[in-house]
């Protein structure tokens, strides 16, 4: 078996190799494993919107049961929402999804009882406890049975009486983040990028007081973030400048991750979202220690707007859980990742983007009430950061290992040390695709460019070298 844990659970292809004899072992080593090592036996599950989602949710949950665990499937709902039941029902949490991927791939990522990520000492034992079941593939469904899996596909949430009561609950925590205010006269424009808060992001919003037009909303179990969501914001964009909104909001996935579009349709990444919450909590005495967690591929440019605000910021490796770690080892509130991830600690387990979403709406309803050179939702993003240039390269990984030679990784270090102290240079795997990530921040767009290419060029060499 060639799946692992990456930064956020485990994640492959859907029935080659994330298929129900995988998910139903996991299912089984998860609940030996975390109700050991948390407590509790009761388990919280949901998933996306996925073909493969029905049967990887039952199998998932079959394997939970076979170790003794009891199981409240909530159906279709965000990957927080799962965080949020855990915390709910003092559970552990398990959500099938694998977030921005595209629809054939699926996963799952676990939560400890109460609704936190797991760390990295239970999430590898969990993976040991995995490799101890010894799976074998035989009984891997043949290719025939995928399309009767696919019909099983369906694209809301559960009904039942557990789910809607989580439902309940969960809203009402976002009205009371807000302090129970109304987005009354705000106009949005919400992408749910055909998945798991398709049923759910533009009613809750509506009942908020928001006026709401919906985009991406039908999901089929293949459109998943197909040319939609937090990834390819370009059709929100456009939508908001037709809808003349106020504001536009994309979802990944799982929903635990958000991208905004201004009232001009620029993007409010999650480094602009974090620059905005994290002055406005410090002015409402909310920030704690006046410090905002980030990760490495944070731009410059939050850096310097947090030190001209007197910010401090903590800085951590890639990944929602290495925030949360951070967050909770040094007491703070507020962190996240520029990809959209926002972890409002002192309200939430986890990332959550309707969270964000809600906080986002608010804070552009307080201040374009309260401060008359704050006419629109562009008045109050466009000053919070200048961002630096920065470019991001992807180099696919075919096989073999996801860590270079020896000896490319001395030439990449010689050029981001030769570069000079105005431009960053990061190369690392990705924790959640076959992909090297590459990202150079420079004083100009072309330095950042050219040196980007020169970065791609040794680690395609690299490959080359390790897989030859």
């Amino acid at each position: 078996m060639n799946l692992g844990f990456g930064t956020d659970g485990i994640r492959g292809p859907a029935y080659s190799e994330l298929d129900e004899v995988v998910v139903h072992a996991l299912g089984r080593a998860a609940a030996e494993t975390v109700s050991r090592t948390t407590g509790g036996a009761r388990w919280v599950t949901g998933r996306d919107t996925r073909t493969s989602g029905p049967a990887l949710a039952a199998a998932l949950a079959a394997g939970l049961r076979a170790a003794g665990a009891e199981v409240i499937d909530l159906g279709v709902v965000p990957t927080p929402v799962v965080a949020f039941a855990a915390g709910l029902h003092n559970a552990a949490g398990a959500m099938v999804s694998a977030s921005h991927n595209p629809w054939h791939d699926n996963g799952v990522k676990l939560f400890a009882r109460g609704g936190t990520k797991l760390d990295d000492g239970a999430q590898a034992s969990v993976a040991e406890h995995l490799a101890r079941i010894g799976i074998t593939h035989g009984d891997r469904p043949a290719q025939s049975d995928v399309a009767r899996r696919d019909q099983q596909a369906t694209t809301a949430g559960d009904s039942d009486a557990a789910t809607n009561g989580v439902l309940a609950s969960y809203e009402a925590s976002l009205s009371n983040a807000i302090g129970g205010r109304s987005l009354d006269g705000l106009h949005l424009v919400v992408d749910c990028a055909n998945g798991a808060a398709a049923p759910h992001a533009a009613p809750l919003l509506e009942r908020l007081g928001a006026q709401v037009t919906a985009l991406f909303c039908e999901p089929d179990g293949r459109n998943i973030n197909e040319g939609c969501g937090s990834t390819h914001p370009a059709a929100l964009q456009a939508a908001v400048l037709e809808a003349g909104a106020d504001l536009g909001l994309a979802f990944d996935g799982d929903g635990d991750r958000l991208i905004a579009v201004d009232s001009v349709g620029e993007l409010i990444d999650g480094d602009r979202a974090m620059a905005l919450f994290a002055v406005d909590l410090r002015d409402r005495g909310l920030l704690a220690d006046d410090i905002l967690v980030v990760t490495v591929m944070s731009n410059l440019g939050l850096r310097r707007a947090m030190f001209d605000a007197g910010i401090g910021l903590t800085t951590t490796a890639v990944g929602d859980r290495a925030v949360l770690e951070a967050l909770d080892a040094g007491g703070f509130s507020l962190g996240g990742e520029q990809s959209g991830h926002i972890v409002f600690r002192h309200e939430a387990t986890t990332g959550d983007g309707l969270r964000t979403a809600v906080h986002l709406a608010d804070l552009v309803v307080r201040r374009t009430a309260a401060d008359p050179l704050v006419r629109s939702s562009a008045d109050l993003a466009a000053p919070a950061m200048q961002t630096a240039p920065q470019v991001l390269r992807n180099v696919e990984l075919t096989s073999g290992p996801r860590v270079l030679p020896a000896a490319v990784q001395r030439k990449i270090d010689d050029v981001g040390a030769q570069a000079g102290p105005d431009t960053r240079v990061l190369v690392r795997p990705s924790g959640t695709e076959p992909v090297i990530r590459v990202m150079v921040e420079a004083p100009t767009a072309a330095k950042a460019e050219a040196l980007a290419e020169r970065l791609v060029e040794l680690v395609r060499a690299g490959i080359v070298e390790t897989t030859g």
